[in-house]
């Protein structure tokens, strides 16, 4: 066991190396991207919990050595890498942080919760530079230069970093609220609808954290819950 742990740990530049290679900003001088702000969010396809938004501003040539080339798309990175990620972004960069709840999510929907944390992450993070929003659209309300950028986090350092400070920030709050509700196994799925986190929904129901307005997750299981407790009479 010690050798296999020890042989992982030795491979593991090697492998992150390998990985690096297919990501959008491999070799990529520093020099080519501006100092922008890129927002990102995470959790949106999730059917419990936050949706949880990052703005954030570095200037590119200020990332360490290698770092760079490592950004990409949040889901496309281990959690053992992005929480490794996480300091070496935080400490060149100036970010804010946005949430939404389920709840809020419920009443003015996924889209409408989305954008408006990231106004309000954007508009807190309190500088004065050119913004990039990754996806379709741009909230209202931000002034100066807005843009959005579909599948901007192949194409911005800042949107990608965002979405890893977001996705880092996200599944630790989702691994502390699991502790309070053990069945949903939410430190492995943070809250997407996993085969576990569906059959957990199935067998103990929802929770106040879970989103009621997802018709994909409560549409067909709303049933099967009603029958097992006309069942169990």
């Amino acid at each position: 066991m010690l050798r296999t742990r020890l042989m992982t740990r030795a491979l593991r530049p090697v492998i992150t190396l390998y990985m690096a290679v297919s990501r959008p900003f491999f070799r990529k001088r520093a020099s080519l991207f501006p100092p922008v702000i890129g927002c990102d969010e995470v959790g949106r396809g999730a059917i419990c919990g936050p949706v949880v938004v990052c703005a954030l501003w570095f200037e590119p040539e200020a990332l360490p050595k290698g770092v760079l080339g490592r950004l990409d798309d949040s889901k496309r990175i281990d959690r053992a890498e992005r929480e490794e990620l996480f300091p070496i972004i935080a400490r060149v960069s100036k970010f804010h942080f946005a949430a939404r709840s389920a709840r809020y999510i419920d009443v003015y929907n996924i889209r409408n919760a989305t954008l408006q944390a990231m106004h309000q992450a954007v508009t807190r993070l309190g500088i004065d530079a050119p913004i990039r929003i990754d996806g379709l659209d741009v909230p209202r309300g931000l002034s100066g230069d807005a843009q959005a950028v579909v599948k901007g986090d192949g194409k911005v350092p800042q949107i990608a970093a965002a979405s890893i400070m977001a996705k880092v920030l996200r599944d630790r709050l989702m691994a502390r609220l699991g502790q309070r509700h053990i069945h949903y196994a939410w430190a492995s799925n943070a809250g997407y609808g996993t085969p576990v986190h569906r059959a957990a929904v199935r067998t103990h129901g929802h929770t106040p954290h879970h989103r009621q307005s997802f018709g994909d997750l409560f549409s067909g299981l709303a049933g099967e819950i009603a029958l097992q407790d006309a069942d169990g009479l």
